[in-house]
């Protein structure tokens, strides 16, 4: 018996096959075998396709299933997807454009006016966050913008939602994505209706909500046909891709922490408590097993600039032909602090940490006579852990402690300098695991169905590769302090 986990990245859409037995994974796949790509047709847009994630995910299906022998008995599907999203289908469950996605920042000045004229303690205490830059706001940007395809709207849709809809033919959502989005009222436990009203929105353009864990629609013909799998599987679980690498990971209780670095990079932590930054600097969700009675809220750290900036190193500045592990090897050939080379890696966007501004990349204290490519390369990987570090204060701030990360062994985890960094400048130990997104997936789904008794049994067979250390402490928190003294300046200049 088998479980079929979705991670429907912005890189690209991966599937794997869990043996439910055993936990293992039998075989794994993605597509494309590049970047899949992003449209930004003016500064601060970032949209894809919809049609091209359900393209990938059938071209994976197609290779994991080949891998694996063409089983028959799949018993559950899980999905996760990039967060933050905004899919509008139309009474066909067409798309109607293509989808803003998660590092598109139109929708900045929306959420701004929302929070400003809803006022700050109603968005806080009852959404948790800002409207800010948010599914509903990216909806209120269209509706101005695009009002003749708002007008044709039947339900809009998170990623995910969307994959489930095509699988399936139903529309439906959680109350995890509805809060990542803003669109989920925790005070009231309902959507938020008064954000709906505040933007001109009908409340019934959202889809029916559903548990995370349980049965949400079955494999419908047509789409079995598609994929080459057994109609009527049922998909059990869905989650956005942050809460989804926590429960990769069994991060579950209060106190716990997880954390990826991929196109993005995240820290992830559980509160047992609705708490809320009053900058919304960092974001409050429901987390997968969020209940009123009983609150799990995932405390979001979000940077966008972090894997995409080291791939635009390796495409724009290393020489051809380089790969990321060489790369690694570069940069540890340069000490602690690049030699005095900083880079702020904030050139995808507005960023959440930084209430919102788009700082752009910023490069400084390049000696032509001194320095080469590879303090650069160096440098990129530093800038992007001393952004971690920075948003960690704020989470600590909170009240959060950091003192253990929990990290698949994958994308920037994979870069001894990046976890070194990491752990020196944090003081705070990882955690590797062998695991990923479409492997957690296909585990919330035999969750859902019912296949696993709770999360310990789910993930007893989790396996650790690696524990690294913080070592360097002084030299990596004198560099960042030099790092965040040139990020304070920018700030000023910008304002």
């Amino acid at each position: 018996m088998y479980l079929l986990g979705y991670d429907v990245g912005s890189s690209s859409v991966k599937a794997s096959l869990v043996d439910a037995s055993t936990g293992k994974c039998v075989s794994s796949a993605f597509f494309p075998k590049q970047e899949a790509p992003i449209t930004s047709v003016r500064p601060g847009w970032a949209e894809q396709n919809p049609l091209d994630w359900w393209a990938y995910l059938k071209e994976a299906t197609a290779e994991v299933m080949a891998k694996a022998g063409h089983p028959k008995d799949i018993a559950a599907i899980g999905i996760s997807y990039q967060m933050h999203g905004l899919v509008c289908v139309d009474e066909n469950y067409e798309p109607l454009r293509p989808a803003i996605i998660w590092c598109d920042s139109r929708a900045v000045p929306f959420g701004n006016a929302a929070f400003s004229a809803l006022g700050s303690e109603m968005c806080l205490t009852h959404l948790l966050n800002s409207p800010g830059n948010f599914t509903a706001a990216k909806l209120a940007w269209v509706k101005q913008n695009e009002p003749e395809i708002f007008e044709k709207i039947h339900k809009i849709m998170l990623p995910g939602d969307f994959i489930a809809l095509k699988l399936s033919g139903e529309a439906v959502t959680t109350v995890s994505g509805l809060s990542e989005g803003m669109m989920w009222d925790f005070k009231e436990g309902k959507p938020a209706s008064f954000l709906f009203d505040w933007f001109g929105f009908p409340e019934s353009i959202l889809p029916r909500i559903v548990p995370t864990f349980s049965e949400q629609g079955r494999v419908s013909r047509s789409a079995a046909e598609e994929l080459g799998i057994p109609e009527g599987v049922p998909i059990c679980y869905r989650a956005g891709d942050q809460p989804n690498n926590a429960l990769s990971l069994n991060v579950f209780e209060p106190g716990e922490i997880a954390s990826t670095a991929g196109t993005s990079g995240v820290v992830y932590g559980v509160n047992g408590k609705v708490s809320y930054d009053n900058l919304s600097r960092v974001n409050s969700f429901a987390h997968v097993n969020h209940t009123t009675e009983d609150p799990r809220l995932g405390i979001l750290l979000c940077i966008n600039g972090t894997g995409i900036l080291n791939s635009w190193i390796r495409r724009n500045v290393v020489p051809q032909g380089v790969s990321y592990s060489e790369m690694n090897d570069i940069a540890a050939s340069i000490p602690i602090g690049s030699d005095g080379v900083t880079i702020l890696p904030f050139g995808n966007g507005a960023e959440r940490m930084l209430c919102n501004r788009v700082l752009g990349c910023k490069v400084s204290g390049v000696e032509f006579n001194r320095h080469s490519w590879k303090n650069l390369v160096r440098a990129a990987q530093e800038g992007i852990v001393f952004s971690f570090k920075y948003g960690i204060e704020i989470m600590e701030e909170m009240g959060m402690k950091v003192d253990k990360i929990h990290a698949g062994h994958a994308n920037m985890f994979l870069s001894p300098i990046f976890r070194d960094t990491l752990a020196g400048v944090t003081g705070a130990t990882i955690e590797l695991y062998d695991t990923d997104g479409s492997v957690g997936a296909a585990k919330g789904a035999g969750m859902g169905a019912g296949i696993y008794a709770d999360h310990n049994e789910a993930f007893s067979t989790l396996e650790k590769i690696d524990t690294i250390v913080p070592s360097d402490t002084d030299k990596y928190e004198e560099a960042y302090a030099k790092w965040k003294a040139e990020l304070e300046g920018a700030i000023k200049d910008l304002q």
